[in-house]
């Protein structure tokens, strides 16, 4: 009896192993270029490439905001997410999210301050007393650095300017480009795609302030991945090459990826700690 309830019990574990490599992989995006069905889809190469990479189906998903992002790590509903630096920050201290990967390009990230082209703002003390549109409350390059920015300047966003969250930078350059808002800040390379693929007037809108650099985006997986699975995604970015992976590189708006580690976010949590974000 004892021996038929062993056999029992290793076919048990040895389905439930084979159940989940079937499983497809959960991999997701913070919104930052905004979560609709149109983004998804236009990711659908990355999803394949990923689903080469790692011998298993991939399933891409981007959740209505970072917070649900950082939740669906906890939880278990994602296995690895692409998240901004502040996102990443809280997602370790919450749930112990294992960093990878990331473009070469985020180790000097740069937020963007844009106004009108007409517009009489020059500076970031020129701001006092304007509209101004942050992006998502969570976002690194969105609302944390440029408030950090704004601060260094004598400018208290609480007190001295009319701001709202437009919960994505898209949606901050739309903003600023209607003249709904008189200026905002978001990601340097969001800015620059909308611009090169016409979704952004460069006639209407025009950088007036770029931040100093900071560490930024990361991909991520959640702790309980095997580091087997962990190595193969974190190959599958750094093996890509300009001129010959340029349209999965398009999509992921960078050149090239380089091996990401916590420690290097040290310097972004003692801001994010120090303007209570964090």
């Amino acid at each position: 009896m004892t021996r038929r309830i062993s056999i029992l019990a290793a076919a048990l574990v040895l389905t439930a192993g084979l159940h989940a490599q079937n499983k497809p992989l959960r991999v997701g995006m913070i919104p930052d270029a905004g979560a609709t069905a149109a983004s998804v889809s236009e990711k659908a190469p990355l999803q394949a490439y990923l689903t080469k990479a790692l011998g298993r189906d991939v399933e891409l998903i981007i959740p209505t905001n970072y917070n649900a992002t950082v939740e669906a790590l906890g939880n278990g509903s994602l296995d690895f997410a692409y998240l901004g630096g502040l996102t990443f920050v809280k997602a370790h201290a919450q749930f112990g999210v294992v960093p990878l990967v990331q473009r070469s390009s985020d180790l000097q990230f740069h937020s963007l301050f844009i106004t009108g082209t007409s517009s009489s703002i020059h500076s970031l003390k020129d701001l006092k007393g304007r509209n101004f549109a942050f992006g998502d409350i969570n976002s690194t390059s969105g609302h944390l650095m440029p408030f950090s920015e704004l601060k260094q300047a004598g400018i208290d966003a609480d007190t001295d300017l009319h701001f709202r969250y437009t919960g994505s930078h898209p949606a901050t350059a739309k903003a600023v480009e209607s003249g709904a808002v008189d200026a905002g800040a978001l990601d340097e390379t969001v800015y620059n795609s909308m611009i090169a693929d016409g979704k952004l007037d460069k006639t209407k809108v025009r950088v007036f302030y770029t931040s100093k650099p900071f560490v930024d985006y990361v991909w991520v997986a959640r702790k309980d991945i095997d580091s087997a699975t962990q190595e193969k995604l974190t190959q599958a970015f750094t093996r890509l090459k300009e001129g010959q992976d340029d349209e999965i590189l398009k999509i992921l708006r960078g050149k090239s990826f380089v091996r990401a580690n916590n420690q290097e976010y040290d310097a972004l949590r003692a801001v994010a700690q120090q303007l209570k974000m964090l």
